[in-house]
């Protein structure tokens, strides 16, 4: 049941969905930081979300959820692959709510000028950000609201995560093929599975396994389920990665920083990896050598 996603269609009918379950891989990337609760709860709706949103595109390449905001939370940010790897990340200073919070809504609540930005990178092709304020009292509540506004695709995501599991649901309405469908799936389909879709308890996403929610659901439509997908943490640092990193900041910098720390010392925030760089190894990117 760990780090799975599940398809699911209702046949002969133009509704997809997904199930996300987390839990491993939730477990490795909130032991990479000391997060306040809140925060995990948070992170944890985030990545479910990227796992959800990722299965929708038809692309190679990633799709990452950002909060930025001002005051004393900075940021965080969620990232999945076409592959299923996840990873996540949140930088805030000390704040004696985050540390009473009981949930995300309580931490989105505190926010000043948040907003949260979609980034969409395929591998090839131009990348793609939208722009949703966080205006919603819930994380699923602003990507419902983007998907109305911007994608006009009408969907339905509910979230909920502990600081040890997570679970999400996503339906879509896809275009209707005639006239006839779109009027009894509008008027009849879709309202119907929405209130069922509503009465799933955050326990319930959590702790059930993908195909007992959609039977517990669903039991009344004909729904099928293709092959399960592993989902799993992976992070995409390398010491290619920092030489490119190195090399973008100039020859200039580089020798400063060597000044400073020789060896040139590079950590990832993600997974705790350590990359050094040797004067000789940094200035030989440039095609420099020691005198």
């Amino acid at each position: 049941m760990s780090d799975l996603r599940q398809r699911f269609y209702i046949e002969n009918c133009p509704i997809r969905g997904e199930v996300v379950h987390l839990e491993q891989a939730l477990h490795t990337i909130l032991a990479q930081r000391d997060y306040a609760e809140a925060i995990k709860v948070l992170l944890g709706e985030m990545l479910t979300a990227t796992a959800l949103l990722a299965s929708t595109l038809k692309i190679q390449g990633r799709i990452s959820l950002q909060i930025q905001a001002e005051g004393s939370f900075k940021w965080a940010m969620a990232e999945c692959n076409h592959l299923g790897e996840i990873r996540a990340l949140a930088d805030y200073e000390a704040d004696p709510r985050f540390d009473h919070a009981q949930d995300s809504s309580t931490v989105l609540a505190t926010l000043v000028s948040p907003v949260l930005f979609i980034n969409i990178e395929p591998e090839k092709g131009e990348r793609y950000q939208g722009i949703v304020p966080l205006d919603k009292a819930t994380l699923a509540g602003c990507l419902m609201q983007y998907y109305d506004l911007s994608a006009q695709i009408p969907t339905k995501i509910v979230l909920a995560s502990t600081t040890q599991c997570a679970g999400g649901l996503l339906i879509q309405l896809l275009p209707r093929n005639s006239e006839e469908e779109q009027q009894l799936i509008d008027d009849d389909l879709w309202p119907r599975i929405n209130l069922l879709t509503e009465t799933l308890k955050a326990d319930e996403l959590i702790e059930l396994d993908a195909q007992e929610i959609l039977y517990r659901l669903y039991n009344e439509e004909d729904v099928r389920l293709p092959e399960v997908e592993q989902l799993k943490f992976a992070c995409t640092c390398s010491k290619a990665r920092c030489a490119d990193a190195l090399i973008q900041i100039g020859v200039n910098a580089v020798k400063e920083t060597l000044d400073i720390q020789n060896p040139i010392q590079m950590d990832c925030q993600f997974c705790n990896s350590h990359y050094q760089f040797s004067a000789e190894e940094a200035l030989g990117l440039f095609g420099q050598h020691l005198s």
